[in-house]
């Protein structure tokens, strides 16, 4: 059974390790896309993130009306302070539609195909595990694009573009 509270605590810790690497990197190398086959700029994956848990969330688990461009997000581009921002103000939302969810309630409507999720039907507990997911897997994949980044940007690895 999902525990609010845990949930949340990881989570936040997710979010925190993707807010700490954009910030660490800075708003030119945040935004940087490294050479490796189909990657992202840590900027994006984390406005990503943002999206991810605001559609699950928000409309699939607590039913509020959230505008979303998937695609926009992993091309998305600016300033670093505003996202850490937005990641604050995500984590708050985070834990109000936490707080909003009726664990073993269906969603209140099918995400459509193209957003990727569970190719199963999902309780809203369910779609809260689908947003730990997709926090995880971009902290950690971030992790590795940050290393690239910062090799690249400092000669110890080539850019192959």
């Amino acid at each position: 059974m999902l525990e609010a509270s845990e949930f949340l605590y990881f989570a936040d810790r997710a979010f925190d390790g993707m807010a700490a690497i954009v910030g660490s990197l800075g708003d030119d190398l945040a935004n940087r896309v490294p050479s490796l086959p189909g990657a992202n700029s840590p900027y994006a994956l984390l406005t990503h993130c943002i999206g991810v848990s605001d559609f699950w969330g928000g409309y699939l688990v607590n039913g509020r009306k959230i505008e979303r461009d998937r695609a926009a997000e992993f091309t998305s581009t600016g300033p670093v302070a505003p996202l850490l921002q937005r990641v604050i103000d995500a984590k708050a939302r985070l834990a109000e539609y936490v707080a909003g969810a009726d664990p073993r309630a269906p969603l209140r409507d099918e995400p459509p195909a193209a957003f990727q999720g569970p190719d199963q039907a999902l309780t809203q507990a369910g779609a809260l595990q689908h947003i730990y997911e997709e926090l995880t897997q971009h902290h950690g994949q971030m992790e590795i694009l940050r290393d690239v980044i910062l090799a690249e940007a400092n000669g110890s690895l080539e850019a192959k573009r």
